[in-house]
């Protein structure tokens, strides 16, 4: 099925580009609702998984401003979610060292074991893709990147 079939679209779009920036947005929605799928869970949201996975990756205490800098969801509120990740002891909040008035936030021992069953699922992430060959894969990843102007 093509996204005209998949969002019910009767008229042409007005170009292929304009076509690919629908096609990736619907694309990008559907992958995020299979994510919602695999974390709901472990009753956490996408931007709480991408939080989590941000403080294990960095290994030393990070500010809320550093961590919306690597989240893959800008518009997020990040220190909204990061309370509510405390609140659920996933993460831990102190007051940083260097500057008085930031704070510096570390994944918990609870947070740890979170990722850790999840990681224990990750084929069913890896499986959200599998309908492409490794080879697509990497096309599709160099496009993105291109597109993005990221090479």
């Amino acid at each position: 099925m093509g996204i005209e079939e998949d969002i019910q679209q009767r008229k042409d779009f007005r170009s292929e580009f304009h076509k690919a920036s629908v096609n990736i947005i619907y694309s990008a929605n559907w992958i995020l609702e299979k994510v919602k799928e695999f974390v709901s869970h472990e009753d956490i949201t996408p931007q709480q998984y991408n939080i989590l996975r941000i403080l294990r990756g960095s290994q030393v205490p990070i500010s809320t401003l550093q961590i919306r800098e690597r989240m893959l969801d800008k518009m997020s509120d990040t220190s909204r979610l990061v309370e509510r990740l405390v609140k659920k002891e996933l993460a831990i909040k102190k007051i940083s060292t260097t500057d008085k008035r930031l704070v510096d936030v570390s994944i918990s021992e609870k947070g740890l074991a979170l990722l850790e069953r999840l990681d224990q699922k990750n084929h069913e992430i890896d499986s959200i893709t599998d309908t492409l060959t490794l080879a697509e894969a990497l096309i599709m990843n160099e496009l993105l990147d291109k597109m993005r102007g990221s090479n």
